[in-house]
This record gives C-alpha cells, structure tokens and sequence, in this order.
C-alpha cells in the first residue's frame, strides 16, 4: 500500500485513501513512513510508523543500545565486594534504592513534565501529589507502578512499561489481535512487544483513528459508554432525508435497542451525496452504519476522526505513531481518570 499525503482531503471532504489494506510487512522495527507494505511471508521488518524510520519498541534510543555492551559491568564484577560508590560510578543499580521506586523529579521528567529543573519547581510550588498527598519533600521516590502522581489534579502516566499507539485504520483491516480466517489485524500494524490491544473496534470496512495499548484501565474507560467519552465519525451517504439530522440525535430503533448520536450535523456534500458528522459515546456492532440505513442514507464511506480530545492528523492510512504526553493526559481527563 503505498499511503498519499498524509492526512490529506479528496474532493468529498474525508481523508484521502489507496483502496484496501495489505497485510503489513512482518513484526519489529517498523518500515520507514511512506513504504509499500511488503508480502507477510517475510518476519525481518515491520509496520509503519509515521516519522520514525526505525522506531525501538522497548523505549531505549540507539544510542543507549551501542553503548551498553561496553558500558554494562560483567555480573563477576558486580559480586566482588565493591563499594556501592564505586558500583554506582560504573552504572550498576542500587537495589536498596531500586526497591524504594525512582525519584520523582526524574519520573515527571521522563513523562514530558519537562527538565528535572522544571519539574523540581512544580514539587516547591506544591503543584505535585502522590495518592492525593502533596509531595512536599524533593527527594521523594515513587514506585511507577502502583503510586498514583498527579500534577494540578491531573494524572500523569509515569509507568515506562505502558504504550500508547494512535493508527490510521485502513480499509479491508480487522480490529482484533488475531483473525481465524487470516486477515490482517490492526496490532500487526504497530510493533510487537510489548503487546497491545484494541481499544474498541472499527468494523473491516470503516477507516480511520482506533487506539491499541496496555493500559487496561484506560481502555476500559475510553470504550464504556458509561464514562460519556466522544467518538466522532464522518459518514458519506448516498442521500440524506430532510429528516435525517433531527432523527439521529432523537435516536433511531435498531434491533438491538435505540441508538442515539450525541450530536450530528451535515458538513459538506454535492448533488445528491451528502457527507455527514456524527458524534456517539457508545459503540456497538456497526452502529453508526446501521442508524444511517434505517434513516434512509445509505454509507459509502466512514471514518472515525476523533477518539475524546485526540484527532486524526498526520497519519497516511496504515500508520501509527505513539501519543505524546500530553496526549494520553487529555485522554485521562476525559475518562475521568
């Protein structure tokens, strides 16, 4: 598949596509941004990621790969009896401070709250909580996993385990992590390990936004129509009744039960084709596609272009890159986390 100018719009008013998916190339490092997916048959490269032409998965740079076989002290060093000074100076771990969590400056740090410096200003200017407590010692530690940290009430990921990937969805790609009939999934699409999950669905022939990670406290909350959290869609439809916009926010009876679209509004269209938005909270089994043929505008397209506060930008069908910090804290704040 060979992606066109990313985030681009035809004369419709929707993102541009290529026709339908090919399975991606084998799982690992991703493929440059851009490259035509390769047969699946060979396993040594992987997905796209949008501008990243070899993205690591496990969160360390290059750089930090090079160095370490030179840079690791050999294990019949470490049980030597050396000072923990000297141990430390050589780059081993104290376990003692290892099993107390990390520093708290350095966690906000590493999740995008910005320098150590800045960060440290934060904690003096009690702006910083662990477990609803004011952090109010600059040495404090943390431990990622369990410790809830928040910054001005909101939360803040600090947890380096977790991965956040947002993927262009394309045409003819299943939503599961895996497929009886052998069809392409969307976690073939993102690297490997550690692995990750669908938040939700996308049906094989809608396109567009769908988010995969491990965080499954997020995830729940993102698909439960309980927590409100929006997703919004752009429909083109053969035809669209004088009706038709009233009816979907007034809520349309399918057979398994009245759907109803938060908000809905026609937002282009020519001739006798229409593009519509609609914006849902719930999402169940082509739902979307179902209340627009009971109200007589059959689909021809759907994308979802927002999942809460995150839109699809930038991302040719087929790519996906990870969701920057501050990101993933718009998603925390819509789901009430």
């Amino acid at each position: 598949m060979s992606p066109r100018k990313a985030n681009g719009s035809g004369a419709s008013g929707l993102p541009e596509r290529d026709g339908r998916a090919t399975r991606p190339a084998g799982r690992g490092a991703p493929a440059r941004a851009g490259s035509r997916a390769r047969s699946p048959q060979r396993r040594d490269s992987g997905p796209r990621q949008a501008g990243s032409p070899a993205a690591r998965t496990d969160g360390a740079s290059s750089a930090d790969t090079a160095g370490s076989a030179s840079a690791r002290p050999s294990r019949a060093l470490r049980s030597t009896g050396e000072s923990r000074a000297t141990q430390r100076a050589n780059g081993v771990p104290d376990r003692a401070e290892e099993s107390r969590g990390i520093r708290l400056n350095k966690a906000l740090s590493a999740a995008g709250l910005g320098s150590r410096r800045a960060v440290e200003e934060l904690i003096r200017a009690g702006r910083v909580a662990i477990d609803g407590q004011v952090v109010e010692e600059m040495g404090r530690r943390v431990d990622p996993a369990n410790d809830r940290v928040e910054v001005d009430g909101s939360r803040i990921v600090i947890d380096e385990r977790l991965r956040y990937w947002m993927l262009n969805k394309p045409l003819g790609v299943v939503s599961t992590a895996e497929d009886p009939q052998g069809r392409p999934t969307v976690v073939e699409f993102v690297p490997e390990d550690p692995r990750v999950v669908p938040v939700g669905r996308l049906d094989r022939d809608t396109e567009g936004l769908i988010l995969l990670t491990n965080d499954g406290e997020l995830a729940n909350r993102l698909t439960h129509p309980r927590y409100g959290v929006q997703k919004r869609y752009l429909a083109e439809v053969e035809r669209l009744p004088g009706t038709a916009v009233k009816r979907l926010q007034q809520g349309v009876e399918l057979e398994d039960g009245l759907a109803r679209a938060e908000r809905a509004r026609v937002v282009a269209g020519s001739g006798r084709r229409r593009m519509v938005e609609v914006v849902m909270v719930e999402g169940r089994k082509r739902e979307v596609r179902r209340m627009l043929e009971e109200i007589g505008a059959p689909v021809r397209r759907l994308v979802r272009t927002a999942i809460g506060p995150l839109r699809l930008t930038g991302l040719a069908p087929g790519e996906y890159r990870p969701l920057r910090p501050e990101e993933v804290r718009g998603l925390y704040r819509a789901a009430g986390l």
